[in-house]
């Protein structure tokens, strides 16, 4: 089953108008204008033309339309006045109050969950992805039916988010999206099963895994194809990475790692994504170490920290896990604030501050990182006959080779590595 748009649904959310709402309810440590920024640029992620913003300070949201009368008429005269198609709420609506805003609006309403999930149903690319964005859509669509599923019965494309035909066979659709539910979470749990299997391969190799963790946009997909030489998709973009991606590096003392580039997270993040994403994320859960990548330039960039550290305890992720903070974008701010960023990270052993897009500061980086899965590593002394090259190959294979010498006909290594490498190495020697 495609998980983008139905044609007629793509074709009205890429041409639509919309204006981004803002209920500012208080609590929040964000600026309203940069949730504003925010919600527009997600939109802006699947072709919405945002031509209005606007923000609301609530008092006490209303059950029936969250928003006040007073603001409802309001953004219906906006609504009319440009000529706009859709209203996209950044705020959680209920079904209710979304059929109600949509009635008093005239034009399409959808809410922070819905427009996230849109977005992640057009960029996965995988079959996992796929399978997972579905599960996500059809566990929030559930108590939604205000479209026809007819969509599950035959393969045509689509969740209709933006668009579709009108209500029909409700308690034939409540079957459909049950069944199909429970038939993705079984591929899932496959899914889940094979990449155990394949950590479990890993991790007798055993190779490190580092995964790159951050806030969308972050930079994180730049910052791999840096230090891996790949061309995973990296765009000034909300959700440019949605499908996980392993590559093999080396680092300084580790002849092989195994580098992750997950999807980015996003302040709330539905919950129905981080349940369906849970096979993705256990690449992060199961991580020997952590590289949270900070869009440092950012005027919420503390806001955003907290949010990723929040998701990944959703995830069970351990405190304990080592981890890096990479301040990323330094390029992209003022010489003052730069001078004064480089200076406190100098001063910390878990913060490098670089920028991914002109490579400064990631040496620094990698070697940081290196030095922390090496810690314990120990050098010894090991001679090895001159004809024995496997052992020699695996002594650089698995440890850093500081210096060798030839010593009464024996070819003698000083080698810094791992004690369980030593004894690996030992029980191979006999």
């Amino acid at each position: 089953m495609s998980t983008g748009f139905d044609r007629e649904a793509d074709d009205f959310a890429r041409g639509a108008r919309a204006v981004v709402v803002y209920p500012d309810i208080g609590g929040s440590s964000r600026d309203s204008e940069a949730r504003l920024e925010e919600t527009a640029g997600l939109a802006a992620a699947i072709g919405i033309e945002v031509h209005e913003r606007v923000s609301f300070r609530l008092r006490q949201p209303k059950p029936g339309t969250l928003i006040g009368s007073g603001q409802v008429d309001a953004l219906a005269e906006t609504v009319r006045d440009q000529e706009l198609q859709l209203a996209v709420f950044d705020a959680a609506l209920t079904p209710v109050q979304q059929r109600n805003l949509e009635t008093a609006l005239g034009c399409k309403v959808i809410d922070r969950t819905g427009l996230i999930l849109e977005i992640f149903g057009e960029r996965a690319r995988t079959a996992e992805g796929r399978l997972q964005v579905e599960l996500a859509h059809l566990d929030y669509q559930a108590g939604r039916l205000v479209r026809s599923w007819t969509h599950l019965e035959r393969q045509r494309g689509g969740f209709g988010f933006l668009g579709g035909p009108g209500e029909t066979q409700i308690e034939a659709d409540r079957r459909l999206i049950r069944d199909r539910m429970a038939r993705l979470r079984r591929e899932l749990d496959q899914v889940s099963r094979t990449r155990t299997l394949q950590r479990d391969r890993r991790q007798r190799a055993p190779w490190p895994v580092i995964a790159l963790v951050g806030y969308t946009n972050a930079g994180k997909s730049t910052l791999f194809n840096r230090l891996t030489g790949a061309d995973v998709m990296a765009e000034n973009l909300l959700f440019a990475t949605l499908d996980p991606t392993l590559r093999q590096i080396s680092l300084p003392g580790i002849d092989k790692a195994i580098l992750s580039d997950t999807v980015g997270f996003v302040s709330e993040l539905p919950t129905q994504l981080v349940a369906a994403f849970k096979a993705t994320l256990e690449e992060v859960t199961s991580a020997d170490l952590l590289i949270h990548v900070r869009d440092i330039a950012h005027p919420d960039s503390e806001a955003q920290r907290a949010d990723v550290e929040k998701v990944l305890g959703e995830i069970g992720v351990a405190e304990t896990t080592p981890r890096f903070e990479a301040w990323n974008k330094i390029d992209m701010i003022g010489e003052d604030r730069r001078a004064e960023l480089l200076e406190i990270a100098a001063s910390r052993d878990d913060v490098v501050a670089l920028s991914a897009w002109t490579g400064e500061g990631v040496d620094g980086l990698v070697e940081k990182v290196a030095a922390r899965l090496t810690q314990g590593h120990r050098r010894y002394t090991i001679a090895l006959d001159p004809a024995d090259g496997a052992g020699a190959a695996w002594l650089h294979q698995h440890g850093e080779v500081c210096d060798h010498w030839l010593e009464e006909g024996r070819s003698v290594y000083d080698v810094r590595m791992a004690p369980r490498d030593h004894e690996r190495f030992e029980s191979r020697d006999g």
